[in-house]
């Protein structure tokens, strides 16, 4: 098995990416993402981090994540707010057609993509990158047309803090070679 090598910076910023298995788009739904929600808040308050920015699309969602001074364990969290979605959401969306021996010897469900993405913010230029795409990631993926239009993410709380103005998006474009783990 292979062994992934990922930073562990102590008190870091991380952008990270969180993926359904087979792109199930089961944030569609309210009870998907009220589940969801809960186990978020669960293990804030289990393992705290600033949840800085965010964004929740169909099959997937993106975050930036600060950890508290000296911690490192981003990797925790993630595989803890899988997990409590997973116990609470396996009746309505475990798909026993979709297991395969692997899943089953790692009693895992259907309903996560087994890794994340993740990547550790280096510098505030950096953080605005990934901050606009998390915000830009809706229109990039054709859900709407500006980013104040996508009610499932940190925007509307940042164009009120001043971050962005209400209008921000319009002429907006990422490279897409850059690797946002999608």
């Amino acid at each position: 098995m292979p062994h992934y090598l990922r930073p562990w910076v102590p008190g870091g910023t991380f952008f990270l990416t969180v993926v359904t298995l087979d792109r199930r788009r089961i944030f569609n739904s309210p009870v998907g993402r009220g589940i969801l929600g809960k186990a978020v808040n669960q293990v804030k308050g289990e393992f705290p981090f600033s949840l800085d920015a965010w964004v929740l699309l169909p099959d997937h969602l993106h975050a930036i994540w600060t950890l508290p001074e000296g911690d490192t364990n981003y990797g925790k969290r993630v595989g803890l707010i899988k997990a409590h979605f997973s116990k609470a959401a396996r009746k309505w969306l475990h798909e026993e057609s979709l297991m395969n021996p692997s899943r089953r010897d790692r009693r895992e469900t259907t309903i996560w993509q087994r890794r994340f993405w993740e990547h550790t913010i280096r510098d505030e230029e950096d953080l605005a990158k990934h901050f606009d795409y998390i915000h830009y990631n809706p229109v990039k993926h054709g859900l709407v047309q500006m980013a104040r239009d996508w009610p499932y993410s940190s925007f509307h709380h940042l164009v009120k803090q001043g971050i962005y103005s209400i209008d921000w998006g319009e002429g907006v474009s990422f490279d897409l070679k850059d690797n946002f783990g999608e």
